[in-house]
This record gives structure tokens, sequence and C-alpha cells, in this order.
């Protein structure tokens, strides 16, 4: 491929003829004059003057790539395959102080597992591997002195798993937005009270709609046994990314009514497709059994290397990130939209019994449920395209150790391996700040309207006909259902609403604590007898 004009990174992937299947983030080339580009995708081109050109080899255009643009870690973990290791260590030795020598000595080494043959000693102050201007790094007090390469390990992961965010203008955006502080807005307006009282309905809505989310929503048991877990479970104990408490928190999601023979992280293949006209779709492939565990442990690794950072960027973090790793046979997904609230509250920014029902935002139109598609089509859908022919449907099924029969083959793990290890989460957490705004500003504060509203209403059914709580529910969602009409059923059930006044006055009082809420509460009650329901 031509080079003349490239630099950094598009010139070494021309270079050593390297198929990267996530996009630079930056594309730097020589023109005419310094210009910077931003595209609709949050990557960029910068154009240098043909002074800032460097060497025409490894040494000239990866020292660019590190200084000039944002480490690309798919592209290193390539470039390392191809290169001869004996080039870099030409370099190192030429430059042994050298910022950048020691920088792509670090590098090497941490991405390949395998030792450079560098007999000067290294010199230099330490400095850090990744720019936090650039990506989102450790928590200095979570970086390592490398004492071989005199740098500061501040890679928020591990080799096998360390997940990548470009710190952007819509990332800056996204980290502006204070989840606590618009929970704290929230209960200034409606109290503490009934923010308390509606943490367990908020808690079932969350569960209905992630099993709406998986296309699952009349489960009723289901529904039931997540609400629990997430009551239960949320922020409690230890992070569930090992395999004893991932194994716990899978068993209490899934029951005892499954045909998984054990829990924990999976012994065998897993895609994640559909079947469309009787053909096998598959929209995504997740990483082999063997590699599970030292990936959760880089999660994990993010995890405790970023403490003290945004919450909403931890969160985000954790939680797609299980959902590509996807570690399990069954219930990745309730435990990737759990793991958004569990991080919040193991970070303190949602308090205790509160859970954020961001599920019931994704699932509220085709809009929002095609928005999470697409986020999560930003890394499988490249991914995908590049696993053409790499996967199939054998003839016969093979047995696994978990108990999984699966005829799926796959042979691309070379071409996903780096993708799968160096996510790319920017639009992730872009995402899910989003989303959680929303949450809060628009679904938690309408619902909390209609709880205040509904409180009301009781206490004025009481005020009229002395009824305990469950009847008076039950009156409130018969006045919604039959648009202010007594149905025979109820009259039958309670003969004291059919006396005469009664039933008007109850109307009246449910109109008048729900008045300027979007419900189907009638605004006056209905003269006609009383009707079927």
């Amino acid at each position: 491929m031509e080079t003349q004009n490239l630099l950094g990174g598009a010139w070494l992937v021309a270079r050593y003829g390297i198929e990267i299947v996530m996009p630079l983030a930056v594309h730097s080339r020589i023109g005419g004059r310094r210009t910077t580009v931003q595209l609709a995708d949050g990557t960029q081109t910068e154009t240098f003057v043909e002074a800032m050109r460097p060497s025409a080899d490894l040494r000239g255009h990866l020292t660019f790539h590190l200084k000039h643009e944002v480490l690309h870690l798919e592209l290193l973990w390539r470039l390392c395959a191809q290169i001869d290791a004996g080039e870099l260590v030409r370099w190192i030795e030429a430059e042994p102080s050298g910022l950048y020598a020691r920088k792509a000595g670090f590098l090497y080494e941490w991405l390949t597992g395998r030792q450079l043959d560098v007999r000067l000693p290294i010199a230099g102050p330490y400095v850090d591997v990744l720019d936090a201007r650039k990506l989102v790094a450790a928590t200095p007090e979570c970086s390592v002195p490398n004492r071989r390469w005199r740098v500061r390990d501040n890679l928020p992961g591990t080799p096998a798993f360390c997940p990548i965010v470009r710190k952007t203008g819509a990332f800056a955006a996204a980290l502006a937005i204070d989840i606590a502080h618009l929970l704290h807005e929230l209960e200034l307006e409606f109290g503490e009270d009934l923010l308390v009282r509606s943490a367990v309905w908020m808690t079932l809505r969350e569960s209905k709609s992630s099993f709406a989310i998986e296309g699952e929503a009349d489960q009723a048991d289901r529904i039931q046994r997540f609400a629990a877990v997430l009551a239960r479970r949320t922020g409690q104990g230890a992070l569930p990314l090992d395999e004893a408490a991932l194994a716990q928190l899978q068993s209490e999601i899934l029951g005892q009514r499954t045909t998984l023979q054990r829990c924990g992280i999976r012994q065998s293949p897993v895609f994640v497709g559909e079947v469309h006209r009787y053909q096998e779709l598959v929209h995504y492939v997740a990483p082999p059994a063997d590699e599970l565990r030292a990936m959760l442990d880089g999660l994990s690794a993010f995890w405790q290397r970023t403490q003290g950072q945004s919450a909403l960027l931890r969160s985000a973090v954790l939680a797609f990130g299980f959902v590509y790793i996807h570690p399990l046979a069954d219930g990745n997904g309730r435990v990737h939209r759990f793991l958004v609230n569990d991080a919040l509250r193991r970070d303190g920014v949602v308090k205790e019994p509160m859970i954020l029902p961001l599920s019931s935002l994704i699932t509220s139109d085709a809009a929002e449920r095609r928005a999470y598609d697409r986020i999560l089509d930003t890394v499988s859908s490249p991914l995908m395209g590049a696993l053409s022919g790499a996967y199939a449907f054998g003839p016969q099924q093979t047995l696994y150790p978990d108990g999984i029969r699966s005829n799926f083959v796959f042979t691309g793990e070379a071409v996903a391996r780096p993708v799968w290890r160096y996510l790319d989460l920017t639009p992730h957490v872009v995402y899910l700040a989003d989303v959680l705004a929303r949450t809060i500003r628009v679904d938690m504060r309408n619902q909390s309207r209609y709880l205040r509203s509904h409180t009301r209403a009781r206490a004025a059914i009481k005020d009229i006909v002395e009824m305990p709580d469950a009847q008076i529910d039950r009156v409130i969602r018969s006045i919604e259902a039959n648009q202010g009409q007594l149905s025979n059923v109820l009259a039958k059930e309670l003969p004291l609403l059919a006396e005469p006044g009664i039933w008007p006055s109850i109307v009246q009082a449910v109109a008048r604590a729900f008045a300027g809420l979007q419900t189907g509460i009638a605004t006056k009650p209905n003269p006609a007898g009383a009707i079927d329901e």
C-alpha cells in the first residue's frame, strides 16, 4: 500500500500490510498546512506539514504514533506479531534512555508475553505508558512502576483484557452528567419517603424490561426472581467476576428450572444470533472458553485500577465489557444490565434500595431499542465483517465439559483476539450516560409523579370509604381500565360501591389526584350503570 504521505499508525498499517478490525482513532498524513478534521464517528484526521515527517521506518513512525496519536492496542498487537524483534532491540539499544523507545519495549513485552533481548541498561526518568490526557488510564496511585523499562504501567487492564476509552468531547460531556445530583433533585421534588417506596416498583420494572430486551416479556416467575436478585444482590458481596461469585449470581437469576448442568464460566463456544427462515444468523462470536477467566480478571483489574474515577465510566466499562466477554452459557444479558446498577451502588452514586430502571427506557419504543443494538454493533459489526468465512455449523454436535452440545465451528481466533481484548468502549460510556440521565430526568420523574398521585388517590378514597390498600388499588385500576364506569365484577365484589353517590365521589376524587398526568383516569364519573369488565 502507498505510504508516502501517511504518518504514524496509518503508515504502520500500510507498510506492514496489517488488517485492523477497529478503525484508528487518529489518521495522520502529510499535507500543505496543519489541520484537524473531527469526523462524525469520533475519529479524526490530522494533517501535518512536511517538517513533521519522521524517518520512514519502524522507529520513526511508531514514535510518531506513541507521541502524537491515540494509542491503538489492536494495531500494536498485530504489529508485534509481524515485526522482527531485532529491529526493535536495535532501536532501544541506540536510545536506551529514550522515552518512546522504552514505551515501545514495554508494550512489546506486555502485548506478546515475550522478553526482548536487550543487553544495554535502560535509563531515564519514569514516564507513564498511557497519555492520560487522551485515554482513560489507571488512577495514579494504582499505576505500577516497571523497573526494567523505567515506565509507570498505567494501563487500566491486563494484557488479556484492557478496554480503551478515548477522552473525546462527547466523553467529557458524558462524564459531566452527575447521576448523584440528578437523584438528589428527584428527592427534593418528591421526598425521600416516596422514592424509597418507589424502589420496589422500580426494581420490578427494571426486571420486566430486562426480559423484554431479550424478547421474553411474559415470564412472571422469572421477572419476580430477577427483581428479587436486583433488590438483594445489587452492591452486595464480592464483585461478580470470579468463578464462585459469578456462578452464584447466575444460579440465583436462572433459578432451578434450567437445562444447564452447571452454573459459572462456560466451557463451550457461544455466539449471539437468531434463526431467520430456518437459517442461523450470527451477530457476534464470543471469546473461547479457555480465555474467559483471564479476560474476567482483566475486567476486574480495570475496576480495581480505576478506583476513584467516574462511577458512570466504571459502570459502563464493567457492564459492556462483560457482555462482550459473554462468559456464561445463559444469562449474560441480565448480568450485563445488573452490573450497571451494581457498579453505581458500589461507588456510592445510587443509594440502597434504589434501582435505576434503565432497561425500561431501552424498551420504551423501537427507536430506543435500535439505539441499544447500534451501540453493541459498534464492536460486533466490524468484527463479524472481518470474520466472514471463519465460522460455520458442522454436521455433528460436540459435547463440551459443561454439558452443552454445539455444532458451531469457529476458526477466527487470531483475527478476533485483539478486538476482544482491547475493546474501544468510548461510545458505550457516552450512550450509558445519556440513558441514565434520561431515565432519571424523564422516566423516574414521571413514575414518581404517578406514585405521588396514586398515594393521594388512596387517601382520597379512604376519606369516602374505608377499605384495604389492595382493594383501593383494584378500584383505581378499574377506573382507568373502564373510563370511570363501575364494572359488574367490581360491583359484585364490593357492593358498597354501587350505593348512590359512592362511585361518582370516588371517580371524582381519583380524577383530582391524577389531574395533569397522562393517564387513562377519567376526568369525571360515567353516569352509566355497571358494565362488564
